[in-house]
Order: C-alpha cells, then structure tokens, then sequence
C-alpha cells in the first residue's frame, strides 16, 4: 500500500525549518480579546507556526456552547495580520469551508465526528474542488483505519495534494489515564500505508488533561511523526471548552523547550554499522519466530485430525485458560506487557482454531 495519496511534502507548503510543526491556539474563539492576546503570546514564543482556534464547535448535547460562529473568523484574520502566524480552524460543512475561503484561512481540519461520517466528508470534499488549501483530516472517534483512510482518500480526490492526518486518539470503553486511547498501532499503521503523508498529533485530546501533553508530546515525537496540535488559552481556568486540557502559552513554550526532537535516522557511520548489525539480529530471530509457528500449526493439524477421527470439539476452554495462565507468567518474567502477550496468543489460538475447523471439515484419508 505505497503512495496510495498524491502528496505535496509538507516542507513546500509550510516552512518549519528543521523542527517539528507546531499547532496551537484555543480549543474555541471566545472573544477579539482572547483570540488576539492568545495570538501575540504564541507568536512571542517563537515556536508555533499557526494560531489554531475553534468557530464552530459541535457539542454532544444542544445547549452547550457550539462556538463563536463567523465572527470569530475575522478575530484570526485580524490575528494573522498583527502577528503573522498561519491560521487554522475546524469545518464540518460546505458552508463552513466557503466562510473560511472567503475569510482568507490558511489550514482547514476535519474533526473526528466528521471524519466518521463519509457523507460529512463527501460534502467537504465537494467544496474543496479547484481549492488550493491545506487540509488536516483528523482520525475518526472509533478505531477504525478504513474510515481514517477514506476521508483522507476522499479529500485527495477533489484535488487536495497538501493533506495531512491529525492523530488525536480513539474512543475506548476502558477507563484509563487518557480522554481518547493513542493506539498508536493505527497511526503507524497508516504510517506505512502512506509514507509520504504528514501526521501530526493532538496530545490535547488524547490526554483531556494537562499534565499528561509533555508526555504524549515526546512519544509522539519518538514515532517521528512530524508535529503537534495543542491547545492554548491565556488563561485556561476560565475557557468555556476544555478547560482542563488546554495549556498557557509560556506553559507551551516551556514544553518545547523540553522537547527532544528525535531524527529517522544519522549521519555517524559508527551508529549506522551497530544499528545494520542489530537489524540483522532481529531479521534472524524473525525468520526463527515464523519457522517455529509453522511448526506449531503442524502439530495444530495433527490435533486436528486426531480430535476429529475421536468426535471431540475443536475449542477446549479449560485448555486454552491452562495456556493463557502459563504463557502469561513466562511473558512476564521475561519483561513482556501482558496486553503483548494475550494478544500474540490469541492471533495464535485463532490460527490454531482456524486450521483445526479446516481438519473437521475433511474426510479421514481412507487406510490401504
């Protein structure tokens, strides 16, 4: 799945120089005064390359507060003028895309929410034809890369060559640590799909909190992906949207600052030579790994047939809990994650399932 997008490189559309591009801004235009404070202290920072801020905001309940509407698109307008950075804002509709045309917007970005609906993404698309823009598209809500993929697909095709993907985490029913799951499997995984596609991530959402960003910021940028979205607010104690993920600006600054931008490769011959040796190592124990398995299924196989020729089930629960339990125990003492190991054993149950239901399925060879 190479070069499935016609993409224009990010560094011929947006200069960053040799460091990551940086996204931030608050997460809703409030007020003139808010936008163009927030604007002056990002772009004194010296490290943010577009102001970002929501206009239209949609909310899980009506009610809420579903943005500032078209007036907030002359606040960044007037905020590029004074302190030139790019601006950037969300569009979910025909009518919103037309607005931020005509309002001179720099970067148009497609919402989770949006992105999980092909139509949504459809009508955008539509109004991005003979449009000359660049345009993020963020992951859908839910874990699912054919949706992330489609929309990226759908607004390549109305003629969008400067695209990008904002990975901004998925929607779990686990509690855990983080407002949206990073999955960072299904970032990589588009990764490799489409090598030549910018993606950027969006701590603010994947944390939902403020003391998480510095992390998820560093491990975003050891996936060499190739910028952030955060969000920041002069005072985000009183935003009128999430709050609590949101950052100050010097806040921001300071986080950069800290920030080790890792690179995808080096020039030191010493460190390419150990890195190829290394890489070597694995490519062996790889091969290994996947003889052993083969060998594995074989004796499945035979299982197979022996259950078969006696009338007895495929799945033998009691098994399969003894295997989990003990392989468990080995994977830890072995400084494996439990959530490695149940699920390499479970792809290779399933394949072990897989070949026995095949073994049911055909006749015993008749004896000579």
């Amino acid at each position: 799945m190479k070069n499935i997008l016609n993409i224009t490189p990010l560094s011929s559309w947006i200069n960053t120089g040799d460091q990551p591009l940086i996204i931030s801004g608050p997460c809703s235009a409030e007020t003139e005064e808010q936008v163009l404070s927030t604007a002056h202290l990002l772009a004194n920072t010296g490290k943010v390359h577009v102001l970002r801020a929501g206009i239209w905001k949609p909310r899980t309940r009506p009610g809420e507060f579903e943005g500032i509407g078209s007036i907030g698109l002359e606040w960044l307008k007037k905020a590029k003028q004074e302190t030139g950075l790019l601006t950037a804002t969300e569009v979910a509709t025909a009518k919103h895309v037309e607005e931020a045309l005509t309002a001179g917007i720099d970067i148009l970005w497609i919402g989770a929410r949006s992105t999980a609906n092909p139509f949504t993404v459809q009508e955008i698309a539509d109004a991005l034809v003979g449009v000359d823009i660049p345009v993020f598209v963020k992951n859908p809500i839910n874990p699912d890369f054919a949706l992330w993929l489609g929309a990226l697909e759908r607004i390549n095709r109305a003629g969008i060559t400067k695209l990008g993907a904002i990975h901004r985490g998925f929607s779990s029913f686990e509690k855990t640590a983080f407002r949206n799951e990073p999955m960072w499997d299904i970032a990589i995984q588009l990764k490799s799909a489409c090598p030549d596609l910018p993606i950027i991530n969006d701590p603010s959402h994947i944390c939902g909190n403020r003391e998480l960003i510095p992390y998820i910021s560093q491990k975003a940028m050891d996936m060499d992906l190739q910028g952030l979205i955060i969000e920041s607010h002069i005072d985000p104690s009183v935003a009128w949207t999430d709050a609590k993920q949101q950052i100050t600006p010097a806040a921001l600054a300071e986080m950069l600052d800290n920030l080790a931008v890792r690179r995808p490769a080096s020039d030191n011959p010493i460190f390419e030579d150990q890195l190829a040796d290394l890489r070597k190592q694995i490519d062996k124990l790889d091969d290994t790994i996947i003889q052993q398995i083969g060998e594995r299924m074989k004796i499945a196989e035979k299982i197979g047939e022996y259950k078969r020729d006696n009338n007895v089930t495929i799945l033998q629960v009691n098994r399969w809990d003894e295997i989990v339990e003990k392989r468990l125990q080995l994977a830890r003492a072995l400084r494996l994650s439990d959530d490695f190991a149940s699920k390499y054993l479970e792809l290779l149950h399933n394949e072990s399932i897989r070949k026995q239901n095949e073994i049911m399925n055909t006749k015993p060879v008749a004896e000579a």
